[in-house]
C-alpha cells in the first residue's frame, strides 16, 4: 500500500546549517499495517510524514501509494490517497465553518467537484451517523462553528474527516500530543477503533513510547534521519519501554535523550 524507496532530503545544503533530514529511507507498509514511529527530536519523523503527504519533495527517491508513483504529485492531488491528522487541533479543520461544512469538504476530497449543494438532507443524515461513533454529541451540533469546539472535540472531528472516505494511507502526526491526558486517551481509543473498523493502513508518529507499544502491529525507531529499528508481530507485543531504550543504546552506543518519549 505504501513504498518509500531510497528517499533522502537535506535542508540548507551547502551552508553551515546543513542537515541531512532523511538518509536513504526505505519503508514498505502492507495493506492494513498500523505502524507507530518513535524517535527523539530531529530524528526525521515529521519530515518523513511531509515527504509522504507531498508537503516536501525528496532530493532523491520515490513515494509509491497503492502501486502509483506519487513522487511528483503536489500535496493537494495526493489528498485523494491520504488522510492526515496533525498535532495542532486547529490545523485539520476550518474554524470559521460549521461541523457539517467541514465534513462536506472532507467528503468531496475524493469526488469530482460540481455546483451542487455540499450539504444535502441525505448527506446530513450520513454525517450524523458518522459523528455518533465519536460519542461526543457532535451529531446534534452540525451547525456549530468548529472554532468553538474544544481541542479534543476538534481532534476527534479531524480524525473522522481524515478517515471516513477510507484513504489508502492514514498519517497521524503526534495527533494526541497537544491534548490533556483524558482527551489524549479518548483520541487514542478512537484511533484504535477507527483503524480497526476500517482496516486502514496507518503510519503514526508519537513521542510517547508506551503509546507506540500499545498501538499497531509494527514499530519503527528513527534517529538522525535513519530507520534504526523495525519490530513487528509477537516481538513487538512483548516489548517494554526498557527494552526499547536498551535497543537504542545497543545500536547507537548512547542513551536515548528525550524524557518526553519515555514519560509520554
Amino acid at each position: 500500500m505504501l513504498h518509500v524507496k531510497d528517499v533522502s532530503i537535506t535542508f540548507n545544503e551547502g551552508t553551515p546549517d546543513e542537515k541531512k533530514a532523511l538518509q536513504r529511507i526505505n519503508l514498505e507498509l502492507k495493506e492494513g499495517d498500523f505502524v507507530t514511529v518513535i524517535g527523539s527530536n530531529g530524528a526525521g519523523k515529521s519530515t518523513l510524514m511531509n515527504i509522504i503527504s507531498g508537503n516536501l519533495v525528496p532530493d532523491v527517491g520515490e513515494v509509491i501509494i497503492a502501486e502509483k508513483n506519487v513522487t511528483s504529485l503536489p500535496e493537494f492531488k495526493r489528498s485523494a490517497y491520504i488522510g492526515r491528522v496533525f498535532q495542532d487541533p486547529m490545523a485539520g479543520t476550518a474554524p470559521s465553518m460549521t461541523i457539517e461544512e467541514n465534513l462536506a469538504m472532507a467528503y468531496s476530497r475524493i469526488r469530482k467537484r460540481n455546483l451542487k449543494p455540499g450539504v444535502t438532507k441525505l448527506r446530513k443524515a450520513e454525517f450524523k451517523e458518522h459523528l455518533k461513533t465519536l460519542n461526543l454529541g457532535l451529531e446534534d451540533r452540525l451547525n456549530a462553528k468548529v472554532g468553538l469546539l474544544s481541542g479534543g472535540e476538534r481532534q476527534a472531528l479531524s480524525l473522522l474527516m481524515a478517515t471516513f472516505t477510507n484513504p489508502n494511507i492514514l498519517l497521524l502526526d503526534e495527533h494526541t500530543a497537544a491534548l490533556d491526558p483524558s482527551r489524549a486517551a479518548l483520541i487514542t481509543k478512537l484511533t484504535k477503533d477507527v483503524v480497526a473498523e476500517h482496516g486502514l493502513t496507518t503510519l503514526m508518529v508519537t513521542h510517547n513510547m508506551q503509546q507506540a507499544l500499545d498501538l499497531g502491529n509494527r514499530l519503527i525507531m528513527m534517529d538522525k534521519g535513519q530507520i534504526i529499528l523495525d519490530i513487528h508481530g509477537e516481538k513487538k507485543q512483548n516489548l517494554t519501554i526498557e527494552d526499547l531504550l536498551k535497543e537504542f543504546q545497543r545500536i547507537r552506543g548512547e542513551q536515548f535523550e528525550s524524557d518526553r518519549a519515555v514519560l509520554g
